[in-house]
């Protein structure tokens, strides 16, 4: 039996790669999230729609798709920063622009920051993670993901 070598190949819809970078992987979730995001354009332009309820919508929909997989993400700060501004693109088009001295302006990244208190992706990921990693600790010792994990090189 012979095996052909591969530079990548998609397994459970995540982008496996032989130099284990998640680069490529985060910009085909943030290409889909933001493909989300459009395919609902018509609620997220909406004025009958209340911020709070976009805001679910984006916490329901675009979030878990550009956060799929993302527990085993191994996130450089390059890695962080475009995950950061495609969240502060979506917090940006949810809160609009602002109207001040008779002009339309659009929101700077801290005063998206501070309406969204502080909430990030990065941060909610990073979470995650941590949940994960709880799981890992709570299940049986006999189960594959506790082997590997405790599996000493």
């Amino acid at each position: 039996m012979t095996y052909e070598g591969v530079a990548e190949f998609i397994y459970l819809g995540t982008l496996i790669s032989n130099d284990n970078s998640v680069e490529i992987e985060i910009q085909r979730c943030i290409l889909a999230a933001n493909r989300t995001y459009f395919a609902a354009i018509s609620f997220n332009r909406s004025r009958l729609l209340s911020r709070a309820t976009k805001i679910i919508l984006y916490k329901t929909l675009i979030r878990p798709v550009v956060s799929c997989g993302a527990e085993a993400w191994v996130l450089t700060k390059k890695e962080e920063e475009a995950v950061l501004i495609f969240g502060r693109k979506i917090f940006g088009r949810i809160y609009g622009s602002k109207y001040e001295n008779g002009e339309w302006e659009s929101r700077t990244n801290r005063e998206i920051e501070e309406m969204s208190k502080g909430e990030n992706i990065v941060k909610w990921i990073k979470g995650q993670r941590i949940s994960w990693l709880g799981h890992l600790e709570r299940i049986e010792e006999d189960r594959m993901p506790k082997k590997i994990l405790t599996q000493e090189l």
